[in-house]
């Protein structure tokens, strides 16, 4: 009988949530086909059967959180292994009086009951599935999920990664102070640049040369000079990174993931352009692996590309900063020689852990971003 348990899926990754299985207990499972779909706050994997035999015992139902390490299956392996169909379990009586199931009701139960505002009595009428007939949270919360809404109301389940999301951006928020500079940087010579440049770009290297490409190589060159924000925080220690990992956020259809580009220090601009467009595709494939997701150093957002013009980005926390691009927009501004001109311009933000960062420190970044990306 092998056990099957849950594999490490990144270097920083300790725990996952099953999202569903592929097969079900009595289910014949060959060597590497998909035997499950997990979630972690960066990425869905699919995790592969180790071995070829039937699958005898699932220990760990959808939407159940489990460390790294933790049981998932026993397979039986062998020619002796045969399919056969899973054996149903007995639903457990219910309490044969008001006052037994009393009992049943644990303090958990009675809080979450307390907070979603049902009343003690209509939780009596629910069936427990738990030891002896107990109504579990598990119970409860599907329960909740079945009570009957107003018409102009719709309960929508989070998916793995919305949750995941929601609960990193909840930690970031509250534990790292948030202050945002912005700077108004002239990109008018780097938009001449790029379309001079652009047909000859894509038949060299394979991909489009854009904004973004510059925007994250500007980022990675400021970067060297100012290294408190290529940092994380540790409770009273600043842990600086000796390589630049940027982190891009891309919108997806489940929310938001944020594939990352190692060492983009060490990488030309042709270089970066690429794994951009590469990283970007894989995204809105799915095709990310897990250790395309995770190490990010630093993070850059572009939601210039929805028309915004200035955002607010919450860090990636234990990151000590993110960067924010808006949309390009052409106004009339006044040159050095006070003459006036129409000229292409955007918005860089720059959103930073107060606690490490002074403003100035910020100010000096951003500055160095605007002399790369106008001169």
């Amino acid at each position: 009988m092998e056990e099957v348990r849950l594999p490490k899926l990144g270097e920083s990754i300790l725990s996952a949530k099953i999202v569903q299985w592929f097969k079900k207990e009595g289910e014949r499972i060959d060597l590497d086909e998909p035997l499950l779909e997990v979630s972690t706050d960066k990425v869905n994997s699919e995790i592969p059967s180790p071995v070829s035999g039937v699958i005898r015992k699932i220990f760990a139902a959808p939407d159940t959180d489990l460390d790294v390490g933790a049981l998932l299956c026993h397979i039986e392996t062998g020619e002796s292994a045969t399919p056969s169909a899973p054996i149903e379990e007995k639903q457990p009586d219910e309490p044969t009086s008001q006052e037994s199931m009393e009992h049943y009701l644990s303090p958990a139960v009675i809080r979450m009951a307390g907070e979603a505002g049902i009343p003690i009595e209509e939780i009596k009428k629910i069936r427990g599935t738990g030891a002896g007939g107990r109504i579990s949270k598990k119970d409860l919360q599907n329960y909740m999920q079945k009570v009957p809404l107003s018409d102009n109301e719709e309960r929508i389940k989070m998916s793995g990664m919305r949750k995941a999301i929601a609960e990193s951006m909840v930690r970031s928020f509250y534990q790292a102070p948030h202050a945002t500079l912005v700077a108004e940087i002239d990109i008018t010579n780097l938009k001449n640049t790029i379309s001079t440049q652009k047909e000859t770009f894509q038949k060299e290297h394979g991909c489009k040369l854009t904004i973004t490409s510059f925007v994250a190589e500007a980022i990675s060159r400021s970067l060297k000079e100012f290294p408190l924000l290529n940092a994380s925080v540790d409770n009273d220690h600043i842990i600086l990174k000796h390589h630049i990992n940027l982190g891009i956020a891309v919108s997806v259809k489940e929310g938001i993931l944020v594939p990352v580009i190692p060492q983009i220090d060490e990488l030309s601009h042709p270089q970066i352009a690429k794994k951009l467009s590469e990283l970007a595709q894989k995204a809105r494939n799915s095709t990310l692996k897990p250790d395309e997701v995770q190490g990010s150093t630093v993070t850059m957002t572009n939601f210039g590309m929805s028309g915004i013009k200035i955002g607010i980005p919450i860090i990636n926390y234990p990151e000590v900063a993110i960067i924010g691009m808006g949309a390009i927009e052409k106004k009339v501004v006044a040159l050095e020689d006070d003459s006036f001109a129409v000229r292409s311009v955007i918005n860089v933000s720059l959103t930073f852990d107060h606690r490490i960062i002074d403003g100035m420190y910020g100010c000096n970044f951003l500055a160095s971003i605007k002399a790369f990306l106008e001169k």
